[in-house]
C-alpha cells in the first residue's frame, strides 16, 4: 500500500516526497490556492473599497460627521488587527478550515447589515463586526496555503498569495468606484456577501482540515493583553489627527497601548505556553520579515490613501475612474509576485528585499512631484515602479515570518505577518494624514481671508468641504476668485502630499537598510 509520503501525484511524479502532505490535497492545491486568495482578496479590497466611498458617505442620508465619517472607515481595521493573533491562536487549536468559515459567515452577515444601516453610529458597530470576521479569516488563508504546499514549492505558493494580498488594495478602489457610479453607498459593503458565499462553499468542498497536532493550552491573558495593547494603539493613531496628539483621549491611547503591549511581551517571555513565543524575534528572517513588511505597508496604504482623493479631488476623475487609474499597481502585483520566488533563488533574497525596497522608495519619491497638471502616463509609470518593488519584497518577507515558526503555529505566525500589515497600514494612513492635513490647511489659509469666519473655517477642515465652499462662494466673493479659491484648495493638497509621500519614502528607506544590515544569506536559506 502506497504511504502518505510517497504516492503518485497531479504531475505524474511517483514517490515524491510530500512531506506529509496528503496527495489527494496535493492535487488540489492549486484549486485550494485559488479559494484562499479570493478570501484574502475580499478582505483586503473591503478596505480600500470604503475609502472611494467618502465622498458617497458623506453625501448620504447618514449626515455622518467628520468623525463618524474616519470611524465608519477604521472601526473595520482597528478590531481587525486587535483580534489577529487571538484569532490564529484559535484556529491552531481548535481548526483553520473552521476559522475560515466562521469568518466568512460573521463577515458576510456584518456586510450584509452595513449595506442597510440608517445611523452612522450602527453602521460603525456593523464594521466592527466585519472586523472580527477578517481577523478569523486572513490568517487561516496562509496557514491552509502553506499546508497543501510541499516546502520546496512553499515560497512560491506565499508569493502568489502575496501578490493578491497587494493587488486587493488596488481592485478595491475599482469595485467601489464600479458600484458607486450605478448603486447607493451601500452596495460597498453588500457586495461582499456573494463573494463571501462563493468562498464559503468553495472552501468547505476544498480545504482539509488543519490544526495543532498537539495542541498548546489557550493563553487568555496574553490575548487580552494584546487586544488591550492594539487597540489602544490603533485608537490613538487613528484619533491622532483629528483630535491633536497631544489630546488627553490620544495620549491616554497610547499610555494604554504601552501597558497593553509591554504586558503582552512580559507575560509571553515568562509563559509556560505562549501565544506568541518572544524567541521568534530572534530570527532575522521573522524580525527583519515584521520590520519590512509593516513599512512597506505604511508606505502601501498612505500612498492610495493619498493617491484616491488626488484622483478625485485635484484631477476631477468619478470614484470609477479613479478606480480604473489604480489597475497598474494591482496588475504589476499579479504578474511580479509569483514571480519573486524564482527571482530570490537565483540571486538571493537579501537583494530582492533590498530591491524591492529601493524601488518602492523611488516610486514614492518620483510620485511626490505630482501637480496640478501632471499627465496620468507619469502617475502610472510611478504606480508600476512602486507596485514592483513592494511585489518582490513583500514576499520573501511573508515568507520569511510564516516559514520561521512550527507549522503547527502557522496561525500565529501568520496573523503576525498580518498584523504588521495592519499596524503599518493604520500608521501610515495617520501619520501622512496629519502632515498632509496640517500643511493643507497652513497654505490654504492666506487664500480664505476674503471670506466669512465660519466659512473659511468650514474649508479648513478637508479638500471636500473647502471645493464645496468653493462652489457657493461665487455669490459671496465672485466667479473668478471662487476660482482662484479652487486652485489654491487644490494645490495646498498636493503642498501636503508631496511631503507626506517623502515622509513616507524616508521611512521606507530607513527601514531598508536596517532589514539589509541585519539579514545576512545565511539566514535567508
Amino acid at each position: 500500500m502506497a504511504s502518505r509520503h510517497s504516492a503518485p501525484i497531479s504531475d505524474g511524479t511517483v514517490g515524491a516526497d510530500l512531506g506529509g502532505i496528503d496527495p489527494h490535497d496535493y492535487q488540489r492545491r492549486h484549486a485550494i490556492q485559488a479559494t484562499m486568495c479570493l478570501s484574502l482578496v475580499l478582505i483586503v479590497a473591503t478596505v480600500s473599497s470604503v475609502n472611494v466611498a467618502i465622498p458617497s458617505l458623506a453625501k448620504s442620508s447618514l449626515n455622518p460627521t467628520d468623525t463618524q465619517i474616519l470611524w465608519i472607515v477604521d472601526a473595520y481595521a482597528l478590531v481587525f488587527a486587535a483580534l489577529l493573533l487571538p484569532a490564529g491562536a484559535l484556529g491552531d487549536r481548535f481548526g483553520r478550515k473552521g476559522a475560515l468559515l466562521v469568518g466568512l459567515v460573521i463577515f458576510a452577515a456584518a456586510s450584509a447589515l452595513s449595506s442597510v444601516m440608517d445611523t452612522p453610529e450602527a453602521l460603525i458597530a456593523t464594521r466592527a463586526i466585519m472586523g472580527i470576521g477578517a481577523a478569523l479569516i486572513m490568517p487561516s488563508t496562509l496557514s491552509l496555503l502553506q499546508s497543501v504546499f510541499p516546502p520546496e514549492e512553499r515560497a512560491k505558493a506565499i508569493a502568489v498569495w502575496s501578490g493578491f494580498a497587494g493587488a486587493g488594495g488596488a481592485i478595491g478602489p475599482l469595485i467601489g468606484g464600479l458600484l458607486l457610479q450605478h448603486f447607493w453607498y451601500g452596495s460597498v459593503f453588500f457586495v461582499a456577501v456573494p463573494i463571501a458565499a462563493l468562498a464559503f462553499v468553495a472552501t468547505a468542498v476544498l480545504a482539509p482540515k488543519s490544526k495543532e497536532s498537539n495542541p498548546s493550552p489557550l493563553d487568555p491573558v496574553g490575548a487580552v493583553l494584546s487586544v488591550v495593547g492594539f487597540v489602544g494603539l490603533l485608537f490613538a493613531i487613528i484619533e491622532g489627527p483629528d483630535r491633536g496628539w497631544g489630546d488627553s483621549l490620544v495620549l491616554a491611547g497610547f499610555a494604554v497601548a504601552v501597558f497593553g503591549l509591554a504586558g503582552f511581551i512580559v507575560w509571553e517571555r515568562q509563559a509556560a505556553d505562549p501565544m506568541l513565543d518572544m524567541q521568534f524575534f530572534r530570527i532575522p528572517r521573522f524580525a527583519m520579515g515584521s520590520l519590512g513588511i509593516t513599512f512597506t505597508f505604511l508606505a502601501m496604504f498612505s500612498t492610495f490613501f493619498l493617491l484616491t482623493q488626488y484622483l478625485q479631488y485635484v484631477k476631477g476623475y468619478s470614484p470609477l475612474e479613479a478606480g480604473v487609474r489604480g489597475l497598474p499597481f494591482a496588475a504589476t502585483m499579479l504578474i511580479v509576485s509569483p514571480r519573486s520566488a524564482d527571482l530570490a533563488a537565483k540571486i538571493g533574497v537579501r537583494r530582492v528585499v533590498g530591491g524591492g525596497m529601493g524601488l518602492l522608495t523611488v516610486g514614492l519619491i518620483m510620485l511626490s512631484f505630482f501637480g496640478l497638471n501632471t499627465p496620468y502616463w507619469y502617475v502610472a509609470t510611478c504606480l508600476v515602479i512602486m507596485a514592483t518593488g513592494v511585489a518582490g519584497a513583500m514576499s520573501s518577507l511573508s515568507a520569511g515570518i510564516v516559514q520561521s515558526v512550527p507549522m503547527n503555529k502557522s496561525g500565529v505566525g501568520s496573523a503576525v505577518n498580518d498584523s504588521s500589515r495592519e499596524v503599518g497600514g493604520a500608521i501610515g494612513i495617520a501619520v501622512v494624514g496629519s502632515i498632509v492635513t496640517g500643511i493643507y490647511r497652513d497654505h490654504l489659509s492666506p487664500s480664505l481671508s476674503a471670506l466669512p469666519a465660519d466659512v473659511a473655517n468650514l474649508a479648513r477642515d478637508n479638500v471636500a468641504k473647502a471645493l464645496g465652499v468653493a462652489d457657493r462662494a461665487v455669490d459671496i466673493v465672485g466667479p473668478e476668485v471662487a476660482d482662484q479659491l479652487r486652485d489654491a484648495v487644490r494645490q495646498a493638497f498636493v503642498d501636503g502630499a508631496h511631503v507626506g509621500l517623502r515622509v513616507s519614502a524616508g521611512l521606507v528607506a530607513a527601514a531598508a537598510v536596517v532589514v539589509w544590515v541585519r539579514l545576512n544569506e545565511h539566514h535567508l536559506t
